[in-house]
């Protein structure tokens, strides 16, 4: 579930019930992550970071997603930030230095806008800070990252080997963890799964074409996020647990998401391959055409099947159909500077 959006639409800090994060010698870092892609990413790298020894606390947005997500860890929740607002980040100054002041903390590792309030203050009191930039970012970093790299000591990665430099450094990607893992043959469509994420924009184009396509015989899941689906045939939920989607992404035939981090992350730790149809920008539907290029990436590496959403066919799903994803069990370490 990609996007964010804050439960009841107000700022919480909360700490939701946890198992015991082991001995005070070990390793201890504070995660933050904006929800969406984000959140699923950094909960995926985090264990090649620490490795056995290593135990974090969080700070996030408060999400359905992220209560889903993170259910048994520490977690404190701040206010949400919505695409370059710069209120919320003010707003997050307070909270971001009582967590920080707490002495509990080595390290800041984070990811998305969340990070602006948090990564400057760690720095300024001598903690190791380290920014992930999203795997999205195919071909640059992002705003987020750049005003990052005017805090001296703050590490910044980048999940693409192709624009590392000196001050971006490249450690390996969020889907280093999979690889493809063959095909089962669907002779129909029996059930189907369809997410659009959390994305702060409609797409409503690729719910329009899909209606048309899946024959009515079919058990459609339909996770629309904000996308407005009245007037349309389907059952559409806004949002889902995590384990409930994940439940019915691996029961299903094929996976049709829109290509955010948080939805293909979904599909395959769900075991299935995504059919990723890109949001574009000139639609309205993202703030420019990195999905675009993550669909490209992911296709390159043997991990999902694209199509645009004019080229969208039942022909193009069904061979989508019973496409199959595993969890490496070799994946390589994600090592911090």
């Amino acid at each position: 579930m990609d996007g964010h959006g804050s439960v009841g639409g107000r700022a919480a800090e909360r700490i939701l019930p946890r198992t015991p994060i082991g001995s005070a010698g070990r390793k201890r870092v504070l995660a933050v992550s904006t929800t969406g892609g984000h959140l699923a990413e950094l909960r995926e790298l985090l264990p090649r970071m620490l490795g056995a020894e290593g135990t974090a606390d969080w700070v996030t947005f408060d999400t359905a997603q992220s209560r889903s997500v993170l259910a048994g860890e520490r977690v404190r929740f701040v206010r949400d930030i919505h695409t370059r607002e710069l209120s919320a980040i003010v707003a997050n100054l307070r909270p971001a230095g009582a967590i920080l002041n707490s002495g509990r903390y080595s390290a800041v590792v984070a990811s998305g806008a969340a990070a602006l309030p948090f990564l400057p203050l760690a720095r300024a009191l001598g903690l190791g800070c380290h920014f992930i930039e999203c795997a999205t970012r195919t071909d640059g970093p992002s705003v987020t990252g750049r005003l990052l790299g005017a805090v001296p000591g703050v590490h910044r990665y980048t999940q693409h080997p192709h624009w590392a430099d000196s001050t971006w450094h490249y450690r390996g990607s969020v889907f280093d963890n999979f690889h493809p893992a063959g095909r089962v043959h669907v002779p129909r469509l029996r059930r189907v799964v369809v997410t659009l994420g959390m994305n702060p924009y409609p797409f409503r184009r690729l719910l329009d074409r899909l209606v048309e396509l899946l024959p009515a015989s079919a058990q459609v899941v339909w996770q629309t996020g904000v996308t407005d689906a009245s007037g349309l045939p389907i059952d559409a939920h806004r949002a889902l647990p995590a384990h409930e989607l994940s439940r019915a992404m691996a029961d299903a035939d094929v996976v049709v998401a829109h290509a955010g981090t948080g939805s293909s992350l979904a599909a395959l730790d769900a075991g299935r391959m995504p059919l990723l149809v890109p949001r574009r920008a000139g639609w309205g539907e993202q703030i420019d055409d990195h999905q675009c290029l993550l669909a490209d990436d992911l296709a390159a590496r043997g991990l999902a099947i694209t199509s645009s959403v004019e080229n969208l066919d039942l022909a193009t799903v069904l061979r989508a159909a019973g496409f199959l994803a595993a969890r490496r069990s070799d994946a390589p370490s994600f090592d911090l500077l």
